[in-house]
């Protein structure tokens, strides 16, 4: 059975505008939804927007169109103006903890400003909480009295989700948060977030350019391309039977180390081209420049995301003349029918 949906992200659009009158379309027209205690990987090369969608949904930009609603509340457009209590559910850890911590606070101090801000309790609490906080991501209490610049970037990365969970949120997003730090520490954060999801039953967002540790991270993969999503599918169906062509251009550039593993990878696909500019986005499929299987259609009609196997969905138009899947509708209740006839 499906867990409770936290967050459903319909047509989410966030536009800058320039000031020769020309429009960044950072985002543009992206549906997402994400789960209790399930990982949504985000995906796309650098300016493809996945940042964006992350600072709209936890409030520092508002968005241009579209809705974002979390817990049955629509946030899309309250930027810094939500609520105390929406601001304390959703937190976020950035790419690089070296400049997300104040270098001039203890790491105690820096754990007490969320605490302070939202849950207001004595200092004493807030010390004996942030102890708490410390060990519960793998660190040890005396930590509190260090200060950033004497930690490693591991162990800075762990302070900052330490600080993230300081308001007991239910969504986290996770900026690309081990794209700074050395694989051998990668892997003992990683390890922290999923002990750390499973005991408090988060839900994350996680934000990355590196599509090989989706694999082993993500319950489900959605592929971003200049502020467009192009695929989105369950992580064991999408590594296994990939469609976007500019997926599988993805999935055939990440490295392996053995043969074995490279047989599981698509067939070699060079790209084509360059990524176009978000102020100059190309008409119709923002990926036919550089699609090697591009039709005429590509280059004049935008396709529609569609599902072309059970939660598996994809937006190009080489899939237009798939069967979409069918939904059955749940078995009608005998009872309640007979109830329904009776009340008649």
């Amino acid at each position: 059975m499906m867990a409770e949906k936290i967050l459903e992200i319909k047509n989410l659009k966030k536009y800058f505008p320039l000031r020769n009158g020309l429009v960044v379309k950072a985002v543009d027209g992206v549906d997402l939804e994400l789960h209790r205690g399930e990982t949504l990987g985000l995906v796309g090369e650098s300016g493809s927007g996945k940042s964006t969608i992350a600072y709209v949904l936890v409030g520092m930009y508002e968005a241009s169109d579209g809705d974002m609603i979390f817990k049955g509340n629509n946030i899309a457009k309250t930027g810094l103006h939500r609520t105390m209590k929406q601001k304390g559910e959703i937190q976020i850890v950035f790419q690089d903890p070296g400049s997300s911590l104040n270098a001039k606070r203890t790491i105690a101090k820096s754990l007490m400003v969320p605490m302070q801000i939202h849950d207001r309790k004595s200092r004493q609490d807030m010390v004996a909480e942030g102890r708490r906080l410390l060990e519960a991501v793998g660190l040890p209490a005396e930590f509190a009295d260090k200060y950033p610049r004497t930690l490693g970037g591991g162990e800075r990365q762990l302070v900052s989700v330490a600080r993230a969970l300081a308001t007991n949120p239910e969504l986290v997003i996770l900026d690309e948060p081990t794209s700074a730090l050395d694989v051998s520490v990668q892997a003992k954060v990683i390890s922290k977030l999923i002990e750390l999801q499973k005991e408090r039953n988060l839900a994350y967002l996680f934000i990355t350019h590196d599509l090989s540790l989706m694999r082993n991270v993500a319950d489900r993969v959605a592929i971003l391309y200049l502020g467009r999503l192009c695929e989105q599918a369950p992580a064991a169906e999408f590594f296994q039977d990939p469609l976007h062509p500019y997926t599988k251009m993805l999935l055939s550039s990440i490295p392996v180390a053995t043969a074995e593993e490279e047989a599981l990878k698509p067939a070699k696909i060079v790209s084509e081209g360059e990524i176009p500019s978000p102020v100059n986005v190309p008409p119709g499929c923002a990926f036919h420049l550089r699609c090697k299987d591009k039709l005429p259609v590509c280059s004049v009609e935008r396709p529609v995301m569609k599902e072309v196997k059970p939660g598996h969905w994809v937006c190009c138009h080489l899939f237009n003349d798939t069967p979409a899947v069918a939904h059955e509708a749940p078995a009608a209740d005998p009872d309640a029918a007979a109830g329904q006839a009776a009340a008649e």
